[in-house]
C-alpha cells in the first residue's frame, strides 16, 4: 500500500500502529473513538429479519478481540493490528525522487485519528515487474529505441529484481516470462512484431494478474509503454483501475509517446488522461517525452523511482487471449 502526500506518493517505509483497518493519509478533523467501529461488512446471507427483531437489533452488544457480531444483516469483526507497513515515495516539482525527508515530515491517520510511527527507513528493495509494450502498428518506427530504453532500465534496477515482457496489440502475449537475466528480456524484445490495435485496458488487467499468483518479490510495479489510446479492449479504463486495486496490485508507471506529425490531437489528449489516471490511481507516475529520444532518459527515471520507492514457467492463459 503506498501512502499519497499532496497529488504524488512517499520511497520509505512507514510502520504505524492502527487499530482496525489499514492507515490512510487524510487531514485531521473531528477524532472519533477508536472503540467505535466504522467499517461494518454487509452480510453475504442476510436473512429475513421475523416480526418484532428490528428494535432488537438496534443496540448491539460489545464483543471481544477476534469475533464475529452479528447485527440484522451486517457482520463486523473487531481485532487489533500490531504493525502496518506503508510503502512511500515523495517526489518534486519536476518528478524527481525526494530522499532526505525525515520521519517528522509524514503523518499518517486513520479514520482521521492520527497514528504513531513505530519505525522509518529507507530501503532499496527488489521488485517483481511487468514490462508492458504496445505492439500495434503505429509502434512499428519506435520499437528499437523502445527495446533500448526498457533494457537500460533493467540494467540500472536492483540485481534482484525480476521482470517479465509482455506486448499487446488486439492480445497480450508473454515475450518472456520471469527473469533476472537481461539476455533472456534482450531476447525476448526480438519477440514483438508490431501490427494491429491496442488493447491497453486488457493487457494490464493480464499482467497484474499474472504479477498476483506469480511475482516471488512482494514490491510489484509496470512498466507501460504505449503511443496511443485504446481502442480493442473489452474492458474499460474504470474496471482495469478496479481489478488493479483489488489485487493490492503493482505501481504503473507509464510512458506515452504521444508526439509526431500523424498525431490525432484529440486521442493524444484522452490517451494522456488515461495514462495519468493509471499512474496516478496505483501510486506511479506517467512521463510523455517530446521525441523518441528522451525515452531512454525517461526509462532511467523510471528504473530511479522504482528503486527509490519505498512497498510459472507456462503463461497462463489470460496473457495468451
Amino acid at each position: 500500500m503506498h501512502l499519497r502526500i499532496s497529488r504524488l506518493f512517499v520511497p520509505l517505509f512507514l510502520i504505524a500502529l492502527a487499530v482496525g483497518c489499514l492507515p490512510s493519509a487524510l487531514q485531521a478533523q473531528a477524532v472519533p473513538s477508536l472503540t467505535v467501529d466504522r467499517d461494518p461488512v454487509p452480510s453475504p446471507d442476510p436473512e429475513a429479519a421475523p416480526a418484532g427483531a428490528a428494535a432488537a437489533a438496534t443496540t448491539a452488544p460489545q464483543t471481544t478481540e477476534g469475533q464475529v457480531q452479528r447485527s440484522g444483516g451486517t457482520y463486523t469483526l473487531h481485532t487489533d493490528v500490531g504493525e502496518v507497513r506503508l510503502n512511500a515515495t515523495v517526489l518534486d516539482g519536476s518528478g524527481r525522487s525526494v530522499q532526505t525527508l525525515p520521519k517528522e515530515s509524514f503523518q499518517v491517520y486513520e479514520d482521521n485519528v492520527l497514528q504513531t510511527i513505530a519505525s522509518f527507513r529507507h530501503e532499496d528493495l527488489p521488485v517483481s515487474m511487468g514490462i508492458l509494450i504496445d505492439a500495434s502498428g503505429s509502434m512499428y518506427d519506435k520499437r528499437a529505441a523502445v527495446g533500448k530504453a526498457s533494457l537500460d532500465m533493467i540494467r540500472l534496477s536492483n540485481p534482484q529484481d525480476e521482470a517479465f515482457l509482455v506486448d499487446f496489440s488486439f492480445d497480450p502475449f508473454i515475450d518472456q516470462d520471469f527473469t533476472r537475466d537481461v539476455k533472456k528480456l534482450e531476447q525476448g524484445l526480438l519477440y514483438v512484431k508490431p501490427g494491429g490495435g491496442t488493447a491497453l485496458y486488457d493487457a494490464v488487467i493480464a499482467s497484474a494478474d499474472y504479477l498476483s499468483h506469480n511475482a516471488k518479490e512482494p514490491k510489484q510495479a509496470i512498466l507501460l509503454i504505449t503511443d496511443g489510446d485504446d481502442n480493442a479492449s473489452g474492458s474499460t479504463l474504470e474496471e482495469t483501475i478496479r481489478r488493479v486495486q483489488e489485487l493490492d496490485g503493482p505501481t504503473i508507471y507509464c510512458i506515452g509517446l504521444l508526439f509526431g506529425q500523424d498525431e490525432d490531437k484529440r486521442e493524444s489528449k484522452h490517451a494522456r488522461r488515461v495514462l495519468e489516471t493509471l499512474a496516478e490511481q496505483t501510486g506511479g507516475v506517467a512521463y510523455f517525452p517530446r521525441k523518441l529520444e528522451d525515452v531512454d532518459s525517461i526509462a532511467q527515471q523510471v528504473a530511479a523511482d522504482i528503486r527509490s520507492s519505498t512497498p510459472s514457467p507456462t503463461p497462463p492463459p489470460s496473457l495468451r487471449g
